[in-house]
């Protein structure tokens, strides 16, 4: 008895959060998606110019990996606020 019980109230409540969840789950992959297309165009950009940078003058290497490790953050970034998203399902 409790069974049927449990299955009715499972059932209301899977309908009542599959459209906040689903909507959580956009919102992660909106987060990702963007953040690692905005972040291959940063790392696009910076390590040719620091490619160029660095054949010119070797000594400035440090200086352009943190250029590039920097644009590469923003990936980073968006996979954090995705994984927050996720965990406050």
């Amino acid at each position: 008895f409790s069974n049927s019980a449990y299955a009715a109230d499972t059932a209301t409540g899977e309908a009542a959060a599959s459209s906040g969840s689903s909507l959580a789950f956009i919102a992660a992959g909106l987060a990702v998606g963007l953040s690692c297309v905005g972040g291959g165009i940063a790392v696009a950009s910076s390590a040719s110019s620091a490619l160029g940078a660095i054949s010119e003058n070797p000594k400035i290497f440090g200086q352009a990996l943190i250029m590039v490790v920097l644009a590469e953050g923003i990936a980073i970034y968006g996979m954090l606020i995705a994984v927050l998203i996720l965990n406050k399902i």
